[in-house]
């Protein structure tokens, strides 16, 4: 197998096959009876045409950043972790804790505390599935699938019989004190155009430093070397003197500890309390992100807006033509994630072959 350069690996690969999603996705509409061209401006327009649809469009690629984030670190060693949405419920847990727990005297405090909290209970959700794989050989898959409903109901237990506001009928906590409000898109950037209901907040800022994060870490950091040696052959690895439980226990706690930062941005940043399902399955669209990004930092980045951009524009598109259902929506995401997945090979083989003849003709 030809080893392609990155910014083909990364960039052409994935715009390629978005292409060809968005073309099957058009004949889709046609096939509805409604002008594919109509149908992708409006989605565009609501998705990055306005300040409004900025607002909520990178709002929704923060969530989908972290949950990539946390599911490309895992596969590095590769560790398939699917419970980024059990992860990042409990990471919103541990964030409304926290921000409940004092009257915050300035955002930034509570920031950082907040952040300390969602990675460590997120991390904590991720160390049980990791001790079963690394200790007793359950698969990872299966383990963080059935964690996910665990969390679920856990959440739910919590919010009914436990965290829920006195005298109040709604499932969720009380309002988080005014020091736990994080700025949102008016606060720091209302000369763009951003309103008081934009729910972008600073979070998105927390997303980038993560990702940059993840890059030194995985690239740059002994760890990282370890984390990839481990995920290229666990039986070299193991003869080059790295411990596979060690490294498989490290790398779910940063997987979960990732997904669970999440809950600053749902949970303290938008919602200003805990509701049942803040995640709302960002953890299940993390994976399509990761898988679209290569499982690369910058690649999740760019895959996460992508998303953001899918989720803002399909909404605005349902909105404007009724006879495109959110089902349809569904659709044209299912369509991105199976060119980008499963169909991956359609594009990378050709290219493979053609950077092959290039090295030959060279050497």
């Amino acid at each position: 197998m030809t080893k392609l350069p990155p910014w083909v690996d990364i960039v052409v690969i994935p715009l390629i096959s978005l292409l060809l999603a968005l073309i099957v996705s058009g004949l889709v509409i046609v096939y509805i009876g409604e002008n594919p061209f109509e149908a992708i401006s409006i989605m565009v327009n609501g998705a990055v045409g306005s300040a409004y649809g900025w607002g909520y469009t990178l709002y929704y690629a923060t969530n989908f950043i972290f949950t990539g984030l946390a599911v490309a670190v895992a596969y590095q060693a590769r560790l398939f972790n699917i419970g980024g949405e059990g992860q990042a419920a409990i990471g919103g847990l541990g964030v409304a804790l926290v921000c409940l727990a004092l009257p915050w005297p300035h955002w930034t405090i509570a920031l950082v505390a907040a952040t300390i909290g969602g990675a460590v209970f997120g991390a904590a959700w991720a160390a049980i599935p990791a001790y079963l794989q690394a200790k007793r050989g359950s698969h990872i898959v299966i383990t963080t699938i059935m964690f996910n409903f665990i969390a679920s109901a856990l959440m739910v237990y919590l919010l009914v019989n436990v965290l829920k506001k006195p005298g109040s009928m709604s499932p969720e906590t009380a309002r988080f004190p005014e020091g736990a409000f994080l700025p949102n898109a008016y606060d720091m950037f209302w000369w763009l155009g951003f309103s008081r209901s934009a729910p972008l907040n600073i979070t998105f800022f927390v997303a980038i430093l993560c990702c940059v994060l993840v890059y030194l870490l995985i690239w740059r950091t002994r760890l990282g070397y370890e984390i990839r040696a481990f995920g290229q052959s666990e039986s070299a690895a193991v003869y080059a003197g790295i411990n596979p439980v060690r490294i498989t226990m490290i790398t779910m706690l940063i997987s979960g500890g990732l997904a669970g930062l999440m809950g600053i941005n749902a949970v303290m940043g938008e919602a200003e309390r805990l509701v049942t399902d803040p995640v709302q399955g960002a953890g299940f669209v993390g994976i399509a992100v990761a898988l679209m990004g290569r499982n690369h930092p910058v690649g999740v980045f760019l895959a996460g807006l992508l998303f953001g951009m899918l989720y803002q524009g399909g909404g605005e598109l349902e909105f404007e033509i009724p006879a495109v259902s959110r089902e349809m929506i569904l659709v044209i995401q299912a369509l991105v994630i199976l060119f980008t997945g499963a169909l991956d090979n359609m594009v990378r083989m050709p290219f493979e072959a053609l950077f092959s003849r290039l090295r030959k003709a060279e050497g």
